[in-house]
């Protein structure tokens, strides 16, 4: 694990961008982000970017050459990660990984999925799953989540109306964010009677699609002078799982997870009690539930209650979604785990505006997955200035 230090943070709102390219959303990110850490073209020497669907749904596969070229960084070393919805976690990743050759990396992440709308957005996406036992079935992302959401509800005897306080916490933080897609409130008890998407999963319940670019600078080197905050890249891991859901031995623990945390604990010789700030995958709720379970931060079918008692708002034990998360914010995809990494970073800086955690925080941490759990992303980052 080499040094590693966020000096720029930059994001475009989360939304349908029906009239603006892919490069384009990438460009504004890139150019808030260098502006943000006062860096030029000529200080990037190398730039990785996170896409889950530049082929399928975009139709571009060869992103690293568009993007830098666009963004006016032409000849700078440059590559794309993909990993799904865990494309974005990744590319940080390796982003970091790169710092042991060069001063200076760019790390974007970016998707456009509303380039196609319908069966052909449908099918684009269950490339996520697997191709020859599930989606050639027909099976798509939300319904095996019901899948996993029923079983978790039958083992643990619990209704729908369990896992109302994760889309309540997310909207109510969501609501406050100028980036985010939705920022409509959801009061309790609306959770459960809202329209099916697969049972039980519903438009509550499930992430919403969306277009959106996030950017990050690294540096190995602790600036001297800077006129932001710095936030150290602490750790770094991640992990696989089976890609289908019944080849797992266990279905209702994330193992990848729960290796990919393990390794990260370990590694910054933390534990889930430092964390003071979590933000975690929340494309489907029981995801969330699932999370903090093999993550170390509730036992086994008890993810739910963390939620439920209220541990998650920003005044709680383990804020998470502080501004809107997945669900409300909206789900780039492969942007996804930078979006992820620039929130907490603006959480640690105290730059989160109206979505500011009351106290600000020193250590936050981040999970960005693939589908539901086949990759898992950990970052550890905290304030050093």
């Amino acid at each position: 694990m080499y040094d590693a230090f966020i000096t720029g943070i930059g994001k475009t709102a989360v939304g349908e961008h029906w009239e603006r390219p892919l490069r384009d959303i990438a460009l504004e990110a890139i150019q808030n982000a260098m502006q943000d850490a006062e860096v030029g073209p000529d200080d990037v020497e190398a730039v990785v970017i996170g896409n889950a669907f530049g082929a399928t749904i975009s139709g571009q596969i060869n992103l690293a050459s568009l993007i830098v070229d666009y963004a006016g960084l032409r000849g700078v070393e440059a590559t794309r990660v993909e990993a799904a919805d865990a494309s974005g976690g990744l590319a940080l990743r390796y982003g970091i990984s790169l710092l042991s050759q060069v001063e200076t990396v760019l790390v974007v992440g970016v998707e456009k999925v509303t380039d196609q709308i319908g069966a052909e957005r449908v099918t684009a996406m269950t490339t996520m799953l697997d191709a020859e036992y599930e989606s050639v079935h027909g099976a798509t992302l939300p319904a095996v989540a019901g899948l996993l959401m029923r079983r978790y509800m039958y083992e643990y005897g619990l209704d729908l109306n369990a896992f109302e306080g994760f889309s309540i916490n997310a909207h109510a933080n969501g609501s406050k964010n100028p980036y985010a897609m939705y920022r409509n409130l959801i009061k309790s008890g609306r959770f459960a009677a809202a329209p099916m998407v697969a049972e039980p999963v519903n438009l509550f319940d499930s992430a919403p699609e969306a277009d959106g670019a996030a950017a990050v600078i690294l540096t190995r080197n602790l600036p001297r002078q800077s006129h932001n905050k710095v936030i150290r890249v602490l750790g770094s891991a991640a992990a696989t799982d089976t890609l289908a859901l019944h080849s797992r031995s266990d279905i209702l623990f994330l193992s990848a997870v729960n290796i990919a945390a393990g390794r990260l604990f370990e590694q910054t010789n933390k534990t889930p009690t430092d964390v003071e700030l979590l933000e975690l995958h929340d494309s489907f709720t029981v995801l969330s539930a699932l999370q903090l379970e093999a993550a170390g931060f509730a036992e086994r079918g008890k993810g739910w209650q963390l939620a439920a008692n209220g541990d998650i708002q920003p005044n709680g034990k383990l804020p998470i979604s502080t501004f809107g998360g997945l669900k409300a914010r909206g789900n780039p995809y492969g942007a996804t785990g930078v979006y992820q990494a620039v929130e907490v970073a603006q959480q640690l800086r105290g730059e989160g505006g109206d979505n500011q955690l009351p106290n600000i925080p020193h250590l936050g941490m981040t999970l960005n997955l693939s589908g539901v759990g086949s990759v898992a992303v950990a970052h550890l980052f905290e304030s050093v200035n």
